[in-house]
């Protein structure tokens, strides 16, 4: 017995030494490769995942979501809740009690007041990305320096999107306060080069290119992060950036692989790193525009004051979907790491739809569909109907998954006796904050285009909400909006509303699985193709990632150290 608590003392002391031995930066240089380059650090001004994702090294939340969808403190002491009191028993309030000390990189006191900032910053800019997450509130109180009171406009049984996750972090009130209104895009200094309460700070920015980032010297946990730098490299495509991980070791990570699955399995043969993967909520999906984009409308054009052609036909957006092979999707483009789904809510379970009416490809039903509706095939292979043809611009992101998506699909809709045009854009501008390039998603200047997206937290009612009427891109938005398709539909945002003071999951559950439906298998406003399965990679040298599919994927980037 002596001997085993000796080795059991020795093995402790040990691990205190390891302990004591931790110290920022002694892990040195890590190369980070988004093939998707961000360009901008203001998730507020952005809702593209490769600019939430960089700039949550930087930005911190009041909580975060873990690997498990767990919420987790973050700026926040804990996860006010109505059994610790900190969230009121009528979902009307909740309190955070801030940490204590924290500082923000430039050495500076954080405190309530940049909390209550960040939500008046939101507020009073046009098109803040994040405007819908915060419509619930009525105020945020300072109650006094490391506390923070929301006040709802209604019952809110889940208020942890309001501050929580990647997507709503805490902007300094000092380095933005000139920045409100229609200021707010045109502060370079600040939507580049935040100053945060993250593991990194920014050295220097090349939007579309490359981050250089240093270690917090201010970081709240003193012995982190491990690493002194990193890079963000931007650009390339998802090929170029799982060599560099797993065949040449160039790079220790690389986001979102989004390859077949041979390609992935030659690549990890080079033994220099590995992938790793989890399924979550990310669908990719193919939107289809109900507003015309024609250039013949000028400015407002993608607006609508212009209703689509043929595709505000629900007949013609069912039977586009009718004619999908979802199975055949998922072989070629995912294989164990993609699902066929008929939801754009495929996950937690609670709250996924049984809707499965699409996983069967039905080109003969697709057809008669269409032969029922009117649109009668021409002698060209095009349908038409009161003069008026299906010529369709169907456009994505560059990615070689996406191109044999395209590929199959146009084929199949051509069979339908569709015209399809094939367009895809550089994934920087695609999922950009540009509001003067014509590219973007969120412009739609086509008839569908096809990307993924998710949602942050386990609970989708901001997500579903992102579809009420007035979340449609446009011009007085500065072509912000969450709405992309521009679907409106008076009793879908009825029930919006209702899931924000529906309490219990018996009650969300329902009007989640319903406001579903209504986008898919009632409206088919949108296509639901595959579930996808987060794949990214990383060298065999780098120790403490976990994937995440709740949160940022570089959630816990303070954690990763070099294994020596």
């Amino acid at each position: 017995m002596k001997t085993r608590y000796s080795l059991l003392a020795l093995g402790a002391l040990m691990a205190l030494s390891q302990a004591a031995m931790a110290q920022r930066g002694s892990s040195g240089h890590v190369n980070v490769l988004y093939w998707q380059a961000p360009s901008i650090l203001n998730p507020y001004l952005s809702g593209g995942t490769k600019d939430l994702e960089a700039s949550s090294l930087v930005l911190d939340p009041l909580i975060k979501f873990n690997e498990k969808g767990e919420m987790v403190p973050a700026l926040a002491e804990d996860v006010p809740t109505v059994a610790n009191g900190g969230f009121s028993a009528d979902f009307k309030t909740i309190t955070y009690k801030l940490k204590k000390g924290l500082k923000w990189s430039d050495g500076t006191p954080f405190n309530a007041q940049d909390v209550l900032f960040t939500f008046e910053y939101c507020r009073d800019i046009k098109g803040c990305a994040k405007s819908s997450t915060f419509t619930p509130v009525d105020k945020v109180v300072a109650l006094d320096d490391h506390t923070v009171r929301i006040t709802f406009k209604a019952a809110k049984p889940y208020p942890y999107d309001i501050f929580g996750g990647a997507t709503t972090p805490i902007l300094q009130k000092a380095q933005f306060k000139d920045c409100l209104g229609d200021k707010a895009p045109t502060c370079s200094k600040q939507n580049f080069n935040p100053v945060g309460t993250g593991p990194f700070t920014v050295k220097d920015f090349r939007p579309n290119d490359v981050i250089q980032m240093v270690a917090n010297p201010n970081y709240r946990d003193p012995a982190k992060p491990a690493f002194a730098t990193l890079t963000l490299k931007g650009g390339g495509d998802a090929a170029a950036a799982g060599r560099a991980v797993m065949e040449t070791g160039e790079f220790d990570y690389a986001w979102n692989l989004q390859l077949a699955p041979d390609v992935l399995a030659r690549m990890a043969k080079g033994g220099k790193g590995k992938t790793v993967s989890s399924f979550g909520t990310l669908v990719e999906r193919i939107e289809l525009n109900l507003t015309d984009p024609a250039a013949k409308h000028g400015e407002t054009r993608s607006t609508a004051k212009h209703p689509h052609p043929y595709l505000t036909d629900q007949r013609v957006r069912k039977a586009l979907s009718m004619a999908i092979d979802r199975n055949l999707l998922v072989e070629i483009g995912y294989g164990p790491a993609g699902r066929p789904t008929c939801n754009i809510v495929p996950a937690p379970a609670a709250f996924a739809s049984n809707n499965t009416d699409c996983l069967k490809q039905d080109m003969a039903g697709a057809k008669a569909l269409l032969d029922q509706a009117g649109w009668k095939m021409g002698a060209d292979g095009v349908r038409a109907k009161d003069g008026v043809k299906m010529d369709m611009l169907y456009q994505t992101s560059t990615n070689a998954v996406r191109q044999n998506f395209q590929a199959l699909i146009k084929q199949w809709w051509t069979e339908l006796g569709v015209k399809v045009e094939l367009r895809n854009v550089s994934a920087s501008v695609f999922f950009g904050g540009d509001a003067g390039s014509p590219d973007t998603f969120q412009k739609f200047y086509a008839d569908v285009e096809m990307y993924a997206n998710n949602f942050d937290g386990t609970d989708p009612e901001n997500y579903l909400a992102e579809r009420v009427c007035n979340k449609a891109p446009r011009p007085e938005t500065q072509w912000q909006g969450t709405n992309i398709n521009r679907y409106c539909d008076p009793a879908f945002d009825k029930l919006a509303v209702e899931m924000t003071t529906a309490a219990g999951i018996d009650k969300r559950a329902p009007l989640a699985k319903k406001l579903n439906d209504m986008l898919t298998k009632e409206s088919y406003s949108m296509i639901p193709l595959v579930d996808r399965g987060r794949i990214s990679a990383h060298i065999n040298s780098l120790g403490g990632v976990l994937l995440n599919t709740w949160d940022s994927e570089l959630w816990n980037a303070s954690d990763w150290y070099r294994i020596k």
